[in-house]
């Protein structure tokens, strides 16, 4: 594979493959190193990345399986917890901007689900290529992006509900 394929091909991926690490470790250095220390062993394996036929679907996965290396043996998993905490009191914060509401509410889904719905609404993956990045059934897919955005809904309508409350009081 020369420079401009490579160029063309792997590297326009950077972006996609930072958003997604994001996802996972929540840290914008750690999502950075994530995605350089990847594009580093695509270019050390460049002759071998063609016999993949989706690469992007083998770069998100090994995005994937580069994070959760990463959470298991560093010592993230303190600042995961922090940021568990800290998405919580977002949600009991007054914040008048409904994006950071529901952001907050996606962070709060079982890892499954935040990773599915973010694919398929924030990367607009169809559920076949999400079910090949993440090794699932196609109707596991399915059901987990059903109940995310049914949790995300309830909790939508819990805070809508609340601000009445507290904008009649």
């Amino acid at each position: 594979m020369t420079q401009e394929t490579f160029k063309n091909t792997v590297f326009i991926l950077k972006d996609e493959m930072y958003r997604f690490a994001k996802r996972f470790v929540m840290s914008s250095d750690e999502a950075e190193d994530v995605v350089q220390d990847l594009m580093m062993k695509f270019w050390q394996k460049r002759d071998e990345l063609e016999q993949f036929g989706n690469f992007k679907s083998y770069a998100l996965k090994s995005v994937r399986n580069e994070c959760l290396n990463r959470l298991k043996h560093h010592d993230v998993k303190i600042g995961f917890a922090d940021m568990q905490l800290h998405r919580s009191e977002l949600y009991s914060m007054e914040v008048d901007n409904l994006k950071e509401h529901i952001v907050g509410f996606i962070n709060q889904l079982p890892e499954k689900q935040k990773i599915v719905i973010h694919l398929k609404d924030v990367e607009e993956y169809d559920v076949s290529e999400i079910s090949e990045m993440l090794e699932m059934e196609e109707n596991a897919v399915r059901v987990n992006l059903m109940r995310a955005r049914q949790k995300v809904k309830e909790q939508i309508s819990q805070l809508m509900s609340y601000e009445k409350r507290s904008i009649t009081r």
